[in-house]
């Protein structure tokens, strides 16, 4: 028996494991694009709004749909991520083609309706049967394609709980601007667009990373007395 040499396992196996999860503050910043993610994806519906208040339709379709081309150009130009811009330039400009069409402003909004209420339910589904989206989604975004949360019982709980808050606030934002959109309140059916985004998203991402990263260390093996 040797001495005087510590184990070779030790010193890499603990800060690896410390690492393996980025901080709230990344994952956060990673997931909504950061405070300027936030703000670019938000202006092409301001824009939308403010113009369709002051003028017509279409000078609004127009001018959203421009902006959202800009800032993704901007973005390519910055050789920054594109992600959320691309994803918002997507999701304006089937909006702004539907809009077009009909010659209604309030089917501007109606993709984003129809895909909550898509995604709420998908949610709600996933965790009936025991797959929870929310872990999956984990998974690929967190837990670089690891999906060990599947063995433990206490994660399998703690994800499938996450995913039904999620699908129920998904609902019941969506069903707000779905009642607007019925209602044909245009005006307000924008400002509950812009209210009802980016800061519940925020706050079920921070409930849910809090959580999970809670749960994992309380499962995390202790080390024994003297050990």
């Amino acid at each position: 028996m040797t001495t005087g040499q510590p184990p070779a396992t030790e010193p890499q196996t603990t800060p690896a494991d410390d690492e393996r999860l980025p901080s709230l503050a990344e994952q956060m910043a990673d997931q909504l694009g950061g405070w300027r993610g936030l703000v670019e994806s938000s202006i092409p519906v301001v824009v939308f709004v403010l113009a369709n208040v002051v003028g017509e339709l279409r000078p609004a379709v127009i001018a959203s749909v421009g902006v959202a081309v800009l800032i993704a150009i901007v973005r390519l130009v910055q050789r920054r991520p594109v992600r959320h811009a691309v994803n918002g330039l997507f999701g304006i400009a089937v909006g702004a083609a539907i809009a077009w069409r009909t010659g209604d402003e309030r089917d501007f909004y109606l993709p984003g309706i129809l895909y909550g209420i898509g995604y709420g339910i998908a949610l709600l589904l996933s965790a009936v049967i025991r797959q929870p989206l929310v872990g999956w989604i984990w998974s690929v975004l967190v837990a670089k394609g690891r999906s060990e949360w599947r063995d433990d019982p206490r994660l399998v709980r703690t994800f499938t709980q996450l995913t039904v808050l999620w699908g129920v606030v998904w609902l019941a934002k969506v069903g707000v601007q779905a009642g607007l959109y019925l209602a044909h309140q245009d005006t307000a059916l924008g400002v509950a667009r812009l209210a009802l985004g980016y800061p519940p998203y925020a706050l079920l991402l921070l409930i849910t990373v809090w959580v999970v990263r809670r749960v994992t260390r309380e499962s995390a093996p202790q080390p024994l007395p003297g050990g």
